[in-house]
């Protein structure tokens, strides 16, 4: 699913090797500004202050009952994924299914850097283990089920506050459009084993953590997402059948199939920056 009506291209300026190294030369200065005003913005970040988590928290997963302590494992530092998958549904978002198509590969590097990850759901872990098995993944993942850990940071709301279109999300009182939301919290543990949230992000804050986004952002048609009832509608999800994933084109086949059959109506417009 592609945009094959983006003008831009047709009459894009083509110039000499001098013109181009010249306005290649001028961006890079541009981009060297950018990177290090992240640097910088990162630094603020890790400078900013945690708080305690005093409430317990309890999480089924494949080897039985952690807590958010036992997370961790032996290291010192967390990151949540919240993953949207409500109770109610059969299948985990297709957003956020997009996002963790990264993960196996940076949970094999994290712990390398004293970092676990996992990625936490409303749902049972009896629907979260089929689905993780058929989008064949292997990042750790566990269930929320049976206490607010959601709710608590600002990841899943009640059916009065969407609503009422004011649920806590993103840091403001706004429409979350659903019960569920995506997001990413970072959380620290010192060598008395008090843990510490030190920050959480949502929106349009985890878009980096998307590494198919960050590449096709480097190339001349970008996210090619203008004018799609969705933005990441083209993005094909699990195959029709178990345990096959499809990519590139074939994907296209089983798009309306995958999204008529997703539990949540699916597909959604994600609203918030």
């Amino acid at each position: 699913m592609t945009n094959n009506g983006n003008s831009s291209l047709k009459d894009h300026q083509v110039v000499s090797r001098e013109e181009w190294l010249s306005a290649r030369t001028a961006f890079l200065a541009k981009e060297k500004e950018f990177t290090r005003l992240r640097d910088e913005l990162s630094r603020q970040r890790r400078a900013l202050p945690w708080e305690k988590v005093d409430k317990q928290y309890v999480f089924d997963g494949p080897s039985g009952q952690e807590t958010l302590a036992e997370l961790f494992e032996h290291r010192s530092q967390l990151i949540v994924y919240h993953f949207m998958f409500p109770p109610e549904d059969d299948e985990g978002c297709p957003h956020c299914s997009f996002w963790a198509d990264s993960f196996d590969g940076s949970s094999v590097h994290l712990p390398h850097r004293d970092v676990s990850f996992v990625a936490i759901s409303r749902a049972p872990l009896s629907k979260i283990e089929p689905f993780k098995q058929r989008m064949g993944w292997g990042f750790k993942w566990v269930s929320s089920f049976q206490n607010d850990f959601n709710f608590d940071y600002q990841a899943s709301f009640t059916p009065e506050e969407v609503h009422r279109g004011a649920a806590f999300f993103n840091y403001t009182r706004t429409d979350p459009g659903m019960m569920d939301r995506e997001g990413i919290s970072v959380f620290y543990k010192d060598e008395n084993g008090a843990v510490f949230h030190t920050y959480s992000c949502y929106a349009r804050g985890i878009d980096m953590m998307n590494a198919t986004y960050q590449y096709l952002d480097l190339v001349p048609k970008g996210r090619d997402e203008q004018g799609l009832e969705d933005p990441q509608a083209w993005y094909p999800g699990a195959a029709a059948d178990p345990g096959r994933r499809v990519v590139g084109d074939s994907a296209l086949a089983v798009q309306d199939s995958k999204r008529d059959g997703h539990g949540s109506g699916a597909w959604h417009l994600l609203p918030g920056v």
